[in-house]
């Protein structure tokens, strides 16, 4: 900001001949994306880049700047280093920018908009600053906002009402003063408009004026006629001319006004009336009717004697101008004339008058005929009684006075007409009368009962009372649903509103009774609304079948009377299934533990999954990912099963993955992961490994001290845990004294346990059991472990020879107990020395009796050892690829040291 400062306000000769103003134009479509390229202010303007190729000096990097920041500003974005402009986030609308009635430029700082609609321009400015100092240049960027059919044509109001009057000739053209409006300009604005319905009499056309607006206009095609259709409802379509074109509609309802077209008709031409004579005055004589099919003040109507009644005949009867009723207006005498022609007219506004002829003929009657007095009880008014029809039976309604004028001749009467009503003599009176009614009165039934109270005397003369009964409504019917049960359904997952039904109830009452409003019943969830006035059922928030499937609740319709009446109907809505569940496992991790050498197929463990879909869409299959070889499933059941029989020592563990699909469509997925522990059996005996032969022997020399080891039994087993703890045992001997040798029961280490002496020299045949701690049956191997007790080995073949013959082994079936630590004998040195004595004694008197029993038994032995198998003891597989040190058949010394 400060560079700029100094720029402007700095001496202008300072770089006056360096700065230059230039134009640049670009044009784009509205709508564009963010990040397109609008162009290169660098490129366009063939400004140096730095590190050009061509320039022969490192040339300044160049740096464009917006001279601020205003409104044009926020829809393009100028890169400060290479001077491209390109979009932003900010769409480019051209109808908002341009919106100014006439041409103008908004300017802010260096953006500004420039609008024209008369014209299709739409014009973005900015001034860019180019710096360093020897470039400087103030450059005017003016971009086009090119129209794209983004709108639709738009009618200011949905609903457009013309008048045609009905004589409007043919091709009278009516402008309609609502065209449609499309922000587009050009081709993209409205272009046609068009009718959905022209009824065969209407067409439109379209006229533009000088500024290009365009004015639809209505022409008649063909004769109107009022009173043959005073209506026509149509649809007004406009459309544009963009690729694809957009319309917008309208609805048009042309009224036909009335012209006065049509003059007044009477039905008949004359009408004959008989009036007796002694008719009192007011007695209604006839009534003359016209009709005109115009309306309003064109089917105005009023009645008139022609001049051609004479005067008497006028003061006689009585004619009214605006209903046309005749009445008897002055008493008949004798001087009265006995036939009248009445002459009268219907006349309306420039009209020729109707015409209709009433001809009344007076009869002379002798005497007066009964008389006919009401006296009404319920509420009348101009004849017409008003009875509710919640009254009781037996409601009272009027007195009737029957009687002669004369006073000479006995009258009767009797009720005349249909009804529930009765007209009885009223006792004790005489000639008195009660009319009353004999049911109830129901108003949805009939409203209007017409009947006549007759008179007549012995001479014949009949005289009629007419009396009107309109019932009055009551509130006496609660509204009725067309259905009582009303079942819906929906799916889940529904758009908030959705439409359920439209509920339909009537009440039999009329007005304000017979009103219905809709409510909901209290057992409704809040979330479903009632329109109280359509009774349209929508639900506000998405259902959803897994939470509730089935919904059931009340509705009432209530009337608008006083009390209010209702009743009630039941909804029911059952939400259908969408697969919107995926399949779901019990757990996502699952872990099986099983014995090794488990029968193939049997069943390894139960995969519990679920899905809160309903049919087929909660129908779920299961597969195995990986194993597929080894493993299966049963999709029914979820059933995990071996194909084969597994060996822990093979492998100890798998890992698996589950998938199951559901049954949708699209179908929905999930994995779990399963892990399978074996368990291990004991099925591997003990291998020893140390000795390696039955056959290898070991020098052990006199001289070794008790306690000193002698060598070790080395064993393995292929199983884990318990099944795997080994103890070693000797379980049979042979030697001179086999009893020398003992070996440690966890360890496998021979020890010895006593001094060996000179008759303890010669072959020990150590027969070991080693055993493991398996369950239910601990399994066990043997080895023969062979020590020759001699200063030296002097005859090799000797002792092989020995190492080939039967020994005559005792089995010991005594268990190890590894728990428990063997002592070692102490050998007391002070008691040494006396034994020592005491066994040289012996040995001298005993010499030759051992050396020729000796001698007798191994020549007995020799003779069966040739006869026996020589491999009489339990050969110990060799593991060849187990590195161990080797021993040769070598004897071995053991030192004291």
């Amino acid at each position: 900001h400060l560079l700029l400062f100094l720029l402007f306000v700095g001496p202008f000769n300072c770089f006056a001949s360096y700065s230059r103003a230039t134009e640049l134009f670009y044009s784009l479509n509205e709508g564009l994306p963010a990040g397109v390229l609008i162009g290169s202010l660098a490129h366009d303007l063939r400004l140096p880049m730095a590190g050009g190729q061509h320039s022969a000096a490192p040339q300044p990097p160049l740096s464009f700047t917006l001279a601020s920041h205003g409104s044009g500003g926020q829809y393009v974005h100028l890169d400060n280093r290479s001077g491209e402009l390109h979009t932003t986030a900010m769409e480019i609308d051209r109808e908002a920018l341009c919106m100014d009635s006439s041409e103008a430029t908004i300017f802010e700082g260096a953006a500004a908009i420039s609008s024209s609609p008369s014209s299709e321009s739409c014009l973005l400015l900015l001034d860019v600053l180019v710096l360093p100092q020897e470039y400087f240049r103030l450059v005017k960027v003016k971009i086009a906002i090119r129209d794209v059919n983004d709108n639709a044509p738009r009618f200011p109001v949905p609903h457009i009402i013309l008048s045609v009057p009905e004589n409007a000739p043919v091709n009278t053209r009516l402008a309609i003063e609502h065209p449609a409006l499309d922000p587009d300009v050009g081709t993209n604005g409205v272009q046609t408009y068009r009718l959905q319905d022209n009824y065969g009499v209407f067409t439109l056309d379209v006229e533009e004026n000088e500024s290009g607006e365009r004015t639809p206009y209505l022409i008649v095609m063909g004769a109107l006629d009022r009173e043959a259709r005073e209506e026509y409802v149509t649809v007004i379509v406009a459309e544009d001319g963009g690729s694809p074109p957009l319309v917008g509609s309208a609805t048009l309802t042309i009224g036909i006004s009335d012209i006065n077209d049509n003059c007044p008709q009477f039905s008949d031409l004359q009408l004959n009336i008989t009036l007796y004579g002694n008719s009192s005055l007011g007695t209604h004589v006839a009534t003359v009717h016209a009709v005109d099919m115009d309306l309003g003040s064109n089917a105005e109507i009023t009645y008139s004697y022609s001049q051609k009644v004479p005067q008497p005949s006028r003061e006689l009867f009585h004619l009214d101008e605006s209903t046309g009723i005749i009445t008897l207006s002055s008493k008949v005498d004798g001087d009265t004339s006995r036939l009248h022609r009445l002459i009268i007219l219907g006349n309306g506004p420039g009209c020729i008058p109707a015409v209709i002829t009433v001809l009344v003929t007076i009869i002379k009657v002798m005497m007066r005929p009964p008389e006919v007095i009401p006296r009404f009880i319920a509420n009348e008014v101009e004849g017409v009684v008003y009875i509710k029809e919640l009254e009781p039976i037996n409601t009272p309604i009027a007195f009737f006075t029957i009687k002669d004028p004369d006073e000479k001749y006995k009258v009767n009467c009797y009720l005349d007409g249909d009804g529930p009503f009765r007209l009885s003599p009223y006792k004790p009176y005489n000639n008195e009368y009660l009319l009353e009614t004999t049911k109830h009165l129901d108003y949805e039934t009939q409203q209007l009962y017409e009947i006549s109270v007759v008179a007549w005397n012995s001479e014949g003369f009949h005289v009629n009372k007419v009396i009107k009964v309109q019932v009055l409504d009551d509130n006496d019917n609660s509204p009725v649903f067309s259905q009582q049960l009303i079942e819906l359904s929906i799916e889940e997952n529904n758009v908030p509103n959705a439409f359920l039904t439209k509920l339909h109830a009537t009440d039999a009452d009329s007005g304000e009774r017979g009103q219905v409003s809709y409510f909901l019943g209290p057992d409704a969830p809040s979330y479903f609304s009632l329109d109280k006035a359509t009774g349209v059922l929508t639900v506000s928030t998405q259902l959803d079948r897994e939470e509730k499937e089935r919904y059931r609740y009340t509705v009432k319709a209530v009337d608008s009377g006083f009390p209010p009446r209702e009743s009630i109907a039941t909804v029911t809505i059952t939400v259908l299934d969408k697969n919107d569940n995926s399949p779901r496992f019990i757990n996502k991790d699952f872990s099986f533990f099983v014995p090794e050498n488990f029968p193939g197929y049997g069943e390894i463990g139960v995969i519990s999954v679920t899905d809160a879909d309903a049919g087929q869409n909660g129908w779920v299959a299961l597969s195995v990912l990986n194993g597929s070889d080894i493993f299966v499933i049963d999709t029914g059941k979820g059933v995990l099963r071996a194909k084969v029989s597994l060996d822990r020592e093979q492998q100890s563990s798998y890992v698996l993955w589950i998938e199951a699909v559901d049954g949708g469509d699209p179908a929905l997925s999930s994995t779990a992961k399963i892990t399978i522990l074996l368990l291990d059996i004991n099925d591997n005996p003990p291998l020893v490994l140390f000795p390696q032969s039955n056959m290898s022997y070991l020098l052990v020399l006199p001289s070794t001290l008790p306690g000193s080891p002698i060598t070790e039994v080395y064993a393995v087993d292929k199983d884990t845990g318990m099944n795997a703890v080994i103890a070693y045992s000797i379980i049979g001997r042979r030697g001179p004294r086999p009893e020398s040798f003992r070996i440690d029961p966890k360890t496998g280490n021979i020890t010895l346990e006593e001094s060996l002496m000179q008759n303890d020299y010669g072959l020990y045949r150590l027969l070991v059991k080693v055993s493991d701690h398996g369950y239910p049956e601990p399994l066990h191997s043997t080895v023969m472990v062979n020590l020759f007790v001699n200063d030296t080995v002097s005859n090799e073949s000797y002792i092989e020879s020995l190492l080939r013959k039967e020994p005559d082994l005792s089995i010991e079936e005594k268990q190890p107990q590894i728990s428990i630590e063997p002592t070692h004998k102490k050998i007391e040195s002070a008691s040494c020395m006396p034994t020592l004595v005491a066994l040289s004694i012996i040995s001298l008197g005993s010499i030759a009796l051992v050396t020729g029993m000796g001698i007798y038994i191994c020549l007995r032995k020799g003779k069966k050892h040739h006869r026996a198998d020589e491999n009489l003891e339990v050969q110990i597989p060799l593991n060849g690829r187990i590195n161990l040190h080797m021993l040769e058949k070598k004897p071995v010394e053991i030192s004291n040291i």
